[in-house]
Formats: C-alpha cells, structure tokens, sequence
C-alpha cells in the first residue's frame, strides 16, 4: 500500500467516527495549534541540541559519537505499546 493509500484509509476511518470524537479531537488540534507549541517543533534542515541516548543493547550513544562517523538521520517510531 502506498503512502497516500494509507492516508486516505486513515483519513476514511477518522471520518467515520461519531461526530463528538471528530469534534473532540478536532478542538484538541486547535488547542494544541494555537498554543504555539508548534513554534518550538525542530523542522526539516534544523540542526539538533547534542542529544545521548540508548541504543537497543542498553548502551548509550551520543550525537556527538554518531556525526564523527558521518552524517546521522535521526527517526522515531512510534510503536503499538
């Protein structure tokens, strides 16, 4: 499935729920957007604050380790917990 195939599937079940959810979570996003939280968000291009973290085996890499080694990309995922 495509990328815009999975949107649109989302886009479709989201439209199926009763209107109060729709209208809940519509007001939460306006909430959120107009709280300039969003000012505040890293974008595309951005450069990131030094950051360490735990790779899967528990040990902690920084950014610093990474970028010596080359250019780093950076994604989260966020999984079904």
């Amino acid at each position: 499935m495509s990328l815009e195939d999975h949107l649109a599937a989302i886009r479709a079940k989201g439209a199926s729920k009763p209107p109060e959810v729709r209208e809940a979570l519509g007001a939460a996003i306006k909430d959120l957007t107009e709280s300039g939280i969003l000012d505040d968000v890293i974008k595309v291009g951005d450069t990131l604050p030094a950051f360490a973290l735990k790779n899967p085996d528990g040990v902690e890499v920084t950014s610093q380790d990474l970028l010596s080694q080359g250019a780093v990309v950076l994604t989260v995922f966020r999984g079904h917990w």
